[in-house]
């Protein structure tokens, strides 16, 4: 699908897109579900002058992370309860590469796709890959 000037586009277009891509991540090893309060998270991300701590469930099976997003998309778990987080650095120097959220619950009716969706992407890793997707450089 290509970017056209003369259309609309929305993040929602591409939800399916952007799933599909988390579950590549997650079997290759790269994304994880974490299962710790957002307050933890946050805590464990460090500061800038520290670095981050791992989370308790950043080594957890493949199949384990594949089976929790698969449950997290059918809506078998709480807002809050899991979140699927990306697996890069948490000692990096940049605090935005720790381990970042990729996708959380939330059971709101949206807009555009009604109730389709309970796990919605995170704006810091739909944007770039929408911008990619419609050729924005």
């Amino acid at each position: 699908m290509g970017f056209q000037w003369d259309s609309e586009c929305y993040a929602s277009d591409y939800f399916d897109q952007l799933y599909d891509w988390a579950v590549m991540l997650i079997k290759k090893g790269k994304a994880y579900v974490d299962s710790q309060p957002s307050e933890t998270i946050a805590v464990q991300k460090g500061t800038p002058t520290q670095p981050g701590v791992n989370s308790p469930f950043r080594n957890r099976t493949i199949k384990e992370n594949q089976d929790l997003f698969s449950k997290m998309k059918l809506g078998e778990f709480k807002e809050g309860e899991h979140v699927l987080r990306a697996k890069i650095d948490m000692s990096s120097s940049n605090m935005l590469m720790r381990d970042p959220i990729m996708y959380r619950i939330l059971f709101k009716k949206h807009h555009r796709t009604g109730k389709d969706w309970c796990i919605y992407p995170m704006y810091d890793w739909a944007h770039g890959l929408e911008d990619s997707i419609e050729s924005i450089t």
